[in-house]
């Protein structure tokens, strides 16, 4: 049923690219359309009866699924939004749900349930490893949930189980920015590195009975993908690491092909592209937040159920000129493509990543007079983005239509992004794919968040830097799958993390409550499927969260990027 919804949706993008051609399309229309449809545009049947039947006939076929690959259905995704999906769970689901029942407003509460749901998955995967299901076999084939695997004995030859592992350390490489316009979310690496300082002197990892310190080695490549490659190498030849952890979508782009034919895992990677759900041809590699493409259908969903007194609308989106703005502007863009009588016009204006000013791209933006306006940016140009709107008048326009702007979910973070804009930030939307900023006012008394602010502190760090707090975001989870790897038969080694990984299960105490952490194996590849809507307070200095999560855990469909051409294949 979803393959054959997102070949409609192709076809719906074959028949706006035809009307395009008639009406003189611009060359925005031609680049996205470009690929499968220039040459289909003189072949290709016109009969809605022969297109039915082609697309029946492909629908038993492996083919391109399109840019919104990586996100659940969109009629699940909006059923999800509208509160008519069905919560009813069954009989074992209520029974294991009151089995993990503990008390999370305490941090010994947290604690505790997080090493109960450990010792499930390490019982299960145990249970399977030594009934020879899963676990490396004698034919070389490490195998895992739901039909995972991975062939072993294609790493190279000189590649080691326990490569980063020493005596006394556990060595994990990092590529970030630290330099450049992205320069802000270098932070979240220090305050990765100041949990695992925590895991080191209070509850370290074991190996073969004895303590490892995790010690993060972090490489600053100002998010240039080519200086990011050049630290992989550097990271894999020279710093023996266990596992290497990347920031960026371009950047992990151009290194991920490298990393699984070396057999280094990758999990939990620093961005939400639904290139990282590809448990088949990219099995050492997951991602860890909300996929762009599930945040571009609820921006749609969200504009069907809130502006229905201004549909159709006029959207303009600021999109960063690389892999990462294009997988938001594709996911958009077909969305919008298939829901005509929501998006009447779609103009998405792009800006170079290393711009200092977004004057001219947000002019051309104001002129085009949008009703919603979506950032879908990242770094420092979501602050210039939300200034720019406020001088250029867009803003105030906007919002006299009763129409909508939204920053991007990778720019949630109060003190980098809200706060420096003053009253312009008030009343910004955001589908913030659940997570909470340790800084916000809502929630920096609960325990957790509270133990992570009072570390930043002894550490000297300041609790106020929000990304510092980020860093626990993707810290918990990797140290989590790190714990049940080396309680698995054979201790600690990268099968057994990225089994662990693989078949990760947990309460994520920086998201909220209602967004399952969880990944199953080569059936689910996305960790994060839901969010919140929020909208900010700039007066308190606080994310209102309105209406219910939306969480639609484990619908996702896998997603093989094309890098070639964009979009899920």
């Amino acid at each position: 049923m979803t393959k054959r919804r997102l070949w409609r949706l192709l076809a719906l993008l074959f028949a706006f690219s035809l009307a395009a051609a008639a009406c003189g399309g611009g060359d925005d229309d031609a680049d996205a359309d470009a690929g499968e449809t220039e040459t289909e545009t003189t072949a290709a049947p016109s009969e809605d009866e022969e297109m039915d039947e082609e697309m029946a006939e492909e629908d038993d076929d492996e083919g391109a699924t399109g840019a919104l690959g990586g996100a659940a259905a969109e009629e699940d995704i909006e059923a999800a939004v509208a509160g008519e999906t069905d919560d009813e769970m069954s009989d074992d689901e209520m029974m294991e749900e009151e089995e993990m029942m503990f008390d999370r407003s305490t941090l010994e509460g947290i604690f505790e349930e997080a090493a109960a749901r450990r010792a499930k998955t390490v019982a299960e995967l145990t249970e399977k490893i030594e009934s020879g299901e899963y676990g490396v076999g004698d034919d070389g084939i490490l195998r895992g949930p739901a039909g995972f695997e991975i062939d072993i004995s294609a790493c190279p030859t000189d590649w080691s189980n326990t490569t980063g592992i020493t005596d006394s350390q556990v060595r994990i490489g990092h590529t970030t920015a630290q330099s450049g316009n992205l320069a802000a979310y270098g932070n979240i690496a220090y305050g990765w590195e100041n949990y695992f300082d925590w895991i080191n002197d209070n509850d370290p990892i074991m190996v073969g009975g004895a303590p490892r310190d995790l010690t993060l080695i972090i490489k600053d490549d100002a998010y240039v993908a080519a200086q990011t490659i050049e630290f992989v190498d550097e990271l894999i030849e020279a710093e023996n690491v266990f596992s290497i952890l990347t920031l960026g979508s371009p950047n992990t782009l151009a290194v991920y092909d490298k990393l699984n034919e070396e057999c280094i895992p990758q999990p939990f990677v620093m961005t939400g592209h639904p290139a990282w759900g590809d448990p088949v041809n990219h099995p050492w590699t997951t991602g860890m937040q909300m996929s762009y493409s599930t945040e571009s259908i609820l921006w749609g969903a969200w504009i069907k159920e809130n502006l229905a007194d201004l549909l159709p609308v006029k959207v303009a989106g600021l999109v960063m000129d690389n892999d990462f703005g294009l997988a938001y502007e594709l996911g958009f863009e077909e969305w919008a493509h298939a829901n005509s009588d929501v998006v009447s016009e779609y103009l998405p204006v792009r800006h170079d990543p290393a711009a200092p000013t977004l004057t001219n791209e947000m002019t051309t933006v104001a002129a085009f007079e949008p009703d919603v306006f979506i950032s879908m940016t990242a770094g420092n140009p979501c602050l210039l983005a939300i200034q720019e709107a406020g001088q250029s008048g867009l803003y105030d326009d906007i919002n006299a239509k009763g129409g909508a702007l939204f920053a991007p979910s990778v720019c949630k973070g109060i003190e980098a992004y809200m706060a420096p804009a003053g009253d312009f930030a008030h009343d910004w939307w955001i589908v913030g794919g659940g997570s909470k900023d340790t800084t916000d006012p809502k929630h920096v008394d609960e325990p957790f968040i509270a133990f992570v602010n009072d570390n930043l502190e002894a550490a000297g760090l300041d609790p106020a830097v929000s990304l510092y707090g980020i860093g626990y975001t993707f810290g918990y989870p990797f140290g989590e799958a790190l714990r049940v790897a080396a309680d698995l038969p054979g201790g600690l080694n990268r099968t057994n993390f990225i089994l662990a990984v693989r078949s990760i299960d947990i309460y994520s105490p920086l998201h909220l409550d209602g967004i399952n952490a969880q990944l199953n194996g080569a059936a689910d590849g996305y960790f994060i499927e839901g969010s919140d809507f929020s909208q900010f307070d700039a007066n308190e200095q606080t994310w209102n969260i309105i209406g219910e999560i939306v969480d639609v855990n484990g619908l996702s469909t896998n997603c093989a990027w094309d890098k070639d051409n964009g979009g899920c294949r």
